[in-house]
């Protein structure tokens, strides 16, 4: 009985390939790039385990244990390097994640077609630009000597200030430019889920003497709320995440102190010091907090409001 039933199963499943071939076939090139490209490179991890070797490979590399993440937190500068980190992650999750929630809610009131369609093509530009231009505007643009914004400060009578040659500016360059660049750009999704928002609901509110301000907290707030807990839950599984040539470029050893986080040290020690087995293991213990994070924020998000990535 149970062979025909399992025989029965297999013989829906051929069916259910077989009528919708057309959708598997399509999303094949997408899984074996997945495979190839994310899958795959992740059996690499295994030398954080290891004294890897080149020439020695996977296979004849000495197994040392957990003896690199031992290391990795009795570094002397570790600690620092991850307080860098996590502080510069917090500030980004603060201020740069509702940033393009609040423009996309001023472009939504915008009610000139034309000019709302210039000022968001304005908006989205910097995000075309790579971080090595940002970094030369922004030097440009807070250099203490020809700088635009020390002329305004020598101005107002204050005296010029060294952007990035002071270690305690360099959290609010890094932040202040990834807003400029990449705000405009993150209002996309959000002015596409303004646009599905029923007009009935704003025409009601109106009947019922509800001003902008209003119909804002109580309509259009809720209504982005499932888009913005997801956008939040893929957004902090990334915290550790900063992205190494967004502060590489500003990084200098003036500012190194406050400036420098994990990725820039897996750079610096992995790349130039060729210590592939310590900084893989960091690398490892940045995705580890990374997935802790994105699974206990997809939990909460579940029981506290319903939305959540799977």
């Amino acid at each position: 009985m149970n062979q025909r039933a399992q025989v029965s199963k297999g013989k829906a499943m051929l069916r259910t390939f077989w009528k919708y071939k057309a959708l598997y076939l399509i999303s094949l090139p997408g899984i074996i790039y997945f495979i190839v490209f994310k899958y795959v490179p992740l059996l690499g991890s295994v030398i954080a385990f290891q004294d890897y070797n080149i020439f020695d490979g996977f296979t004849g590399s000495k197994w040392v244990g957990f003896d690199n993440f031992t290391r990795m937190f009795a570094h002397y500068d570790f600690l620092n390097i991850l307080k860098n980190t996590v502080l510069i992650g917090v500030y980004d999750l603060l201020l740069g994640f509702p940033a393009p929630i609040i423009l996309a809610l001023l472009l939504n009131e915008l009610r000139l077609v034309v000019y709302k369609r210039v000022l968001q093509t304005v908006v989205y530009m910097p995000h075309f630009l790579s971080w090595v231009i940002v970094s030369g505007i922004a030097i440009g643009i807070l250099s203490p000597s020809t700088g635009a914004v020390n002329h305004f400060i020598t101005w107002l009578g204050f005296e010029p200030i060294y952007f990035l040659g002071e270690e305690s500016w360099i959290r609010s360059v890094l932040i202040t430019s990834g807003i400029w660049r990449d705000s405009g750009y993150g209002t996309i999704i959000y002015l596409a889920a303004l646009a599905g928002i029923n007009p009935d609901l704003y025409e009601a509110s109106e009947v019922d003497g509800a001003n902008r301000w209003r119909q804002t907290i109580s309509i259009t707030l809720p209504s982005l709320l499932p888009t913005i807990m997801i956008l939040f839950l893929l957004h902090i599984g990334k915290f550790l995440d900063f992205g190494f040539e967004r502060v590489f470029v500003f990084l200098n050893p003036l500012n190194k102190e406050n400036g420098e986080i994990l990725d820039t040290y897996i750079y610096s020690q992995g790349l130039l010091a060729q210590q592939f087995s310590y900084t893989t293991a960091i690398g490892l213990f940045k995705a580890v907090v990374g997935v802790i994070f994105i699974v206990t924020g997809n939990l909460l998000s579940k029981k506290t409001t319903g939305e959540s990535l799977y």
